[in-house]
């Protein structure tokens, strides 16, 4: 049976509670993770000072963060161990997506404060976005959908295994 319009649905009702700001957890989302106590199977990586997590609502598949253990808010706060590691999670996440994917782009950022357009502006993460060429196209613009065609948990596994050693 066809839609009263003709049109294809894509049902993606899993992201209606976040949409909503239903069942949000209580406290940071990315201290939550890194404590185990959320998403925690999304890490694909840590290291001293920051960690790697596939973000649970991806502008593209393979959109990592890579997040400071530590809960501060701007970059200004990192010390500069923290700082280089972000650096280097930042370097080593764009060989793995490249490795597992066949990025052929990154949209790299950070953005600081709410009105940047920060989501979670308390708790810094900065964004690796793999690009690919053509990987724009209409349901973005005329239905602010996303097609992702792989599961976070099994990219994620191809993820860590292809992280390059530091």
């Amino acid at each position: 049976m066809s839609a009263p319009n003709d049109w294809e649905r894509l049902w993606a009702p899993h992201r209606l509670p976040y949409l909503q700001g239903i069942d949000k957890p209580a406290g940071c989302v990315f201290c939550n993770t890194k404590e185990g106590r959320s998403n925690s199977d999304l890490i694909v990586t840590g290291g001293d000072h920051c960690y790697v997590v596939m973000n649970l609502y991806p502008y593209n598949s393979g959109h990592l963060l890579v997040c400071p253990y530590r809960h501060v808010a701007d970059l200004t706060e990192l010390t500069s161990l923290e700082a280089a590691e972000l650096h280097q999670l930042t370097k080593a996440g764009m060989q793995a997506l490249r490795e597992v994917s066949g990025a052929q782009g990154f949209n790299i950022g950070l953005n600081q404060g709410a009105v940047s357009g920060a989501g979670i502006a308390d708790h810094l993460h900065q964004h690796i976005v793999p690009r690919w060429q053509g990987d724009t196209n209409f349901m973005p613009i005329i239905s602010s959908t996303k097609v992702l065609a792989q599961l976070l948990t099994d990219l994620r596994d191809l993820l860590a295994q292809a992280w390059p050693d530091a």
